[in-house]
C-alpha cells in the first residue's frame, strides 16, 4: 500500500511538472492559463514587485526578498523580445470562440501587449534617473516602504539587498551611456537637481541615513530578536551603507558630473530622435485614446476657461467682488492665516491627523453612492524628508495583496498645505479615489490576475478626478472654501493638458510653461516649478487625468440618458469599479453592453 501511494504521488508530481513546463514554455490550451502565465513570467522577473504584492510568502517562498530588479540593457532587450512573443501567441487564439468574459480579458491584454510592443521602439527615449524617479530615490523608498522586517531572515535579506545597490547603479549607468551615444541627454536642470539629491544623500552619516534608521525602527518592534543580534544587524547595515550603498551613489554622481556640460536647454521630446512620433505614442499610451496633441491642447484651453468661471461664481458668493482676477484672489486666500498652519514639526503631525479625519468623514458619507467598498485599510504617512524637495505633493501606494500592508496615502510636508486644499487631495488619493478603486481592483475575484493589478493611467487617474467631481456634485465638501480647493484642483489638471502639449508639441520653453501655470492656477512658484519639471521628464502622463475623468463623466451621462428613471448611481459605480482598470475605448464598450443588457 505504501508503495502504491509513493508511485501515485510520484505520477501526480510528474504530471504537475509537465503541466508547469507546458504552461511556462508552450502555448496553453486554456487562454486563462495564458493570461496567468504572462503575469507569472513578468512577476518572476521582477523581485521587487514580488516583495510589494507578497503572494509567494504564504507558500513559504522568500528568496525574492534578497534580490533587486535587473536593470541591465541586456535584460531590457530580452524583455522586449519576450513581450513580442507573448503578443503573437495571444493573437493566435480564436477570439470569437471565447466567452464574453474571456473576450474582454483578451481585448485588455491585446491592448496592453500591443502598446508595450510599440513602446519598445522608444526604449531609450527616457531619462531613467531624474528629479522624480530613478534608483537614487526609488530604491531607498522601496526598502523603507515595502521590504518588511518581521523576522531575522527578513533583516538579513534587507542587508543583502543593500549590498546589491552597486550592481543596480552600474546597470543604470550603462543605460545612461547608451542614451548619451544616441544624443538623448537630460535637460541641464535635471542633471543639476539629481546631482544635488545624490550628493546630499551620501553626505549623511551612515547611522543617520534613512536606510539605517528604517532597520533600527523595525528591529525595535521585534522582541523575538535579542538585543545583541539586533546590534549586530545594525552594525552590518551601517557597514553595507558605507561600503556598498554610498559607493553606488558615487558611480552615478561621477556619471552625471561628466554629463553636465552636455545638458540641454530644449526640454520637449520634440528635441529627441523621432520626437514627434514618440510624443503621439505617449499620448496614446497614457490617455488610451487616439486624441492628437492639438485636440488635447484645445480641450485644456476650454476646460481652463470653464473652471475659472465656476471659481469666480464661488468667490462672488463668498463676497470677493473686487476687480482682481480669480488667480490673484486664490493666491491671497492661500496666504490667509485662517487657512494656514504654522511651519513647525507639531503642525506636520497635525496635518497627518487632519487628513485622516477628512478620510474618515468622507468614508462615512458615501453609503448612498457605493455598494462595493475595499477591505484594505488606508493610512496617512509623511513622504520621507530626503525626497521632499523633488517629490510631488502626494501619492498613493496600494495595500499588499496578502493584507499585511495597508494602502498608504503619502503626503509631502516640505511645504504645509492650505487647509481648504486638503479635502480634494484626500478624496483624490484616498476615499473614494485611488484607494477605493485600486484596493477594490486588487480584491476582485474570478478574473485573471493581470486584470487585478494592471494600471491604465487614464482610467486610474480619471477615476480619482471623477471621485473629486462626485464629492463636489453631492455636496460632500465641508464649505465653500473647500469647494474652491476642489475647483483649484480641477483647474490644475486642466492646465496640465495645455502645458504638457505646450512643452512637447508646441515647443514651449520651461520658463513659458512656468509662467502659464503661475498665471492660471494660483499655485505658488515652488509647486509650479516642481510640476512643470515633472511634465518635462514624464511627457504625456499629465494628460491622462482630465481625459480619463471627462470620459467617465461622458459615459455616466450616456447611461443616464439611456436608462432614464432606471439609472442607479450605485450600479454605475459597480460597473466601473468591478471592471477594473481598462483602456478608455474598452471601458466605453463595457458601458455600451451594460446599456444594451438593461434595455432588454
Amino acid at each position: 500500500m505504501r508503495e502504491l501511494v509513493f508511485w501515485v504521488g510520484s505520477l501526480i508530481l510528474a504530471l504537475l511538472i509537465i503541466w508547469l513546463i507546458r504552461l511556462l514554455y508552450f502555448k496553453p490550451v486554456n487562454i486563462n492559463h495564458f493570461f496567468e502565465r504572462v503575469m507569472l513570467k513578468f512577476a518572476l522577473r521582477y523581485p521587487e514587485i514580488l516583495t510589494m504584492i507578497r503572494v509567494l510568502e504564504k507558500f513559504g517562498i522568500y528568496s525574492h526578498n534578497k534580490k533587486l530588479n535587473n536593470l541591465s540593457d541586456k535584460f531590457i532587450q530580452k524583455e522586449i523580445k519576450r513581450i513580442e512573443r507573448e503578443f503573437q501567441i495571444l493573437k493566435s487564439y480564436d477570439r470569437e470562440s471565447l466567452s464574453d468574459k474571456d473576450r474582454l480579458s483578451y481585448d485588455i491584454m491585446e491592448w496592453f501587449l500591443g502598446d508595450s510592443v510599440e513602446g519598445g521602439k522608444y526604449k531609450y527615449h527616457s531619462y531613467p534617473v531624474n528629479q522624480l524617479f530613478g534608483v537614487q530615490n526609488q530604491l531607498p523608498s522601496f526598502m523603507v516602504s515595502f521590504h518588511q522586517i518581521n523576522t531575522l531572515r527578513d533583516a538579513k535579506h534587507y542587508i543583502i539587498r543593500l549590498k546589491k545597490f552597486k550592481k543596480a547603479f552600474m546597470e543604470v549607468e550603462e543605460g545612461i551611456e547608451i542614451r548619451e551615444k544616441k544624443n538623448i541627454i537630460p535637460p541641464l536642470f535635471v542633471i543639476e537637481k539629481v546631482l544635488m539629491e545624490m550628493e546630499n544623500f551620501i553626505m549623511t552619516p551612515a547611522e543617520e541615513n534613512i536606510l539605517y534608521k528604517n532597520m533600527e525602527k523595525k528591529l525595535k518592534k521585534l522582541n523575538k530578536i535579542s538585543p545583541k543580534v539586533q546590534e549586530e544587524l545594525l552594525e552590518k547595515t551601517k557597514k553595507a551603507i558605507k561600503d556598498d550603498v554610498y559607493p553606488a551613489y558615487e558611480i552615478l554622481i561621477n556619471c552625471f558630473k561628466r554629463l553636465k556640460p552636455k545638458g540641454v536647454k530644449d526640454v520637449g521630446v520634440w528635441n529627441l530622435p523621432n520626437g514627434d512620433q514618440y510624443y503621439q505614442y505617449l499620448l496614446k499610451h497614457y490617455t488610451t485614446t487616439e486624441l492628437t496633441a492639438e485636440e488635447i491642447y484645445n480641450i485644456g484651453i476650454k476646460e481652463v476657461e470653464r473652471i475659472q468661471g465656476e471659481i469666480k461664481d464661488i468667490l462672488t458668493r463668498l463676497g470677493y467682488n473686487d476687480n482682481k482676477n480669480v488667480v490673484e484672489t486664490l493666491v491671497e486666500l492661500g496666504k490667509d492665516e485662517r487657512f494656514t498652519y504654522p511651519d513647525t514639526e507639531e503642525s506636520r503631525e497635525q496635518v497627518l491627523l487632519d487628513y485622516q479625519k477628512i478620510i474618515d468623514r468622507i468614508d462615512s458619507s458615501i453609503s448612498d453612492l457605493f455598494n462595493i467598498r475595499p477591505k484594505g485599510k488606508l493610512v496617512v504617512e509623511r513622504i520621507p524628508p530626503f525626497k521632499e524637495k523633488t517629490a510631488p505633493g502626494a501619492y498613493y501606494n496600494p495595500p499588499s495583496m496578502d493584507g499585511s500592508r495597508p494602502g498608504i496615502f503619502s503626503v509631502n510636508l516640505l511645504k504645509l498645505p492650505v487647509k481648504w486644499d486638503m479635502e480634494s487631495l484626500a478624496i483624490h488619493e484616498g476615499i473614494p479615489g485611488h484607494h477605493f478603486q485600486i484596493a477594490i481592483q486588487q480584491e476582485l475575484k474570478n478574473m485573471p490576475t493581470f486584470r487585478r493589478v494592471i494600471p491604465f493611467t487614464a482610467y486610474v487617474e480619471g477615476w480619482a478626478l471623477y471621485a473629486e467631481k462626485l464629492a463636489y456634485e453631492k455636496d460632500l465638501f465641508s464649505d465653500d472654501y473647500s469647494k474652491l480647493g476642489y475647483l483649484k484642483s480641477e483647474l490644475f489638471r486642466a492646465v496640465r493638458l495645455v502645458i504638457d502639449t505646450g512643452i512637447h508639441y508646441k515647443k514651449w520653453t520651461r520658463e513659458q510653461a512656468i509662467e502659464y501655470m503661475l498665471e492660471n492656477t494660483g499655485l505658488d512658484e515652488t509647486s509650479v516649478v516642481i510640476e512643470v519639471e515633472r511634465y518635462i521628464v514624464m511627457p504625456g502622463q499629465a494628460t491622462a487625468y482630465k481625459i480619463g475623468e471627462l470620459e467617465i463623466l461622458r459615459l455616466r451621462e450616456k447611461v443616464k440618458k439611456a436608462l432614464g428613471e432606471d439609472f442607479d448611481i450605485k450600479q454605475f459605480h459597480d460597473l466601473i469599479l468591478k471592471t477594473g482598470a481598462v483602456p478608455l475605448k474598452i471601458l466605453g464598450e463595457v458601458v455600451d453592453k451594460y446599456i444594451e443588457k438593461r434595455a432588454c
